[in-house]
């Protein structure tokens, strides 16, 4: 087993900060430091998701460490979970679904490189968004299996889940996120949740 993943905990409430740290500290793989030292992962617990939580985001994203953000929000729209995805979130979940397990489930997840949202949001986010297209596209759709496989990897599901959940071979969802982040020019699998939200693909 590896090293445990560094998080800190960030909250406006000092109370929300403190029961956010105590349910990460239940999970041996995780290591709880303050928000002083270098994480790889910040969680940050908020009531709704206004600018001044989007500026959080942001400048959380651009500290020297550069760690991933998860955004705990009482009130989850989808458009502002779109807006915190955008401003650099790669996990979103609602305070009342972040039980112990599914908050260490989140933040392992983001720091292996991929965006979480809950699937009902992704359900219904609209089906335009604002972002370009790359140039080099020659077809900006995804397909049914593509959509079906970027809907698991947003929502959490490792390779081998997803491909349990959509019988297929592991190797055919490496192959499909794969073509999709090639396709797309994209850096990798967190890059491709984000764009396809952002440019109404998913």
């Amino acid at each position: 087993m590896g090293e445990p993943v560094r998080v800190s905990v960030a909250a406006l409430d000092p109370m929300l900060e403190v029961g956010a740290t105590a349910a990460l500290r239940g999970s041996p793989d995780m290591e709880v430091v303050p928000r002083s030292e270098q994480a790889r992962v910040t969680v940050i617990v908020v009531d709704g998701v206004d600018e001044c939580v989007l500026d959080i985001v942001r400048h959380t994203r651009a500290t020297a460490s550069c760690p991933e953000v998860v955004l705990v929000a009482t009130d989850l729209e989808p458009s502002a979970a779109l807006q915190a995805i955008v401003a650099g979130a790669r996990g979103v979940v609602r305070r009342r679904e972040a039980d112990p397990a599914r908050l260490a489930r989140t933040v392992l997840a983001t720091a292996d490189g991929d965006c979480i949202l809950p699937l009902d949001i992704l359900d219904q986010l609209p089906e335009r968004g604002a972002g370009p297209l790359p140039a080099s596209s020659t077809d900006p759709r995804l397909s049914e299996r593509e959509r079906a496989v970027l809907r698991l990897v947003a929502d959490g599901h490792e390779t081998g889940e997803i491909a349990k959940q959509l019988c297929y071979s592991s190797r055919t969802v490496t192959s499909v996120v794969h073509d999709i982040t090639r396709r797309f020019r994209l850096r990798n699998r967190a890059h491709a949740v984000a764009y396809t939200l952002r440019a109404g693909l998913l």
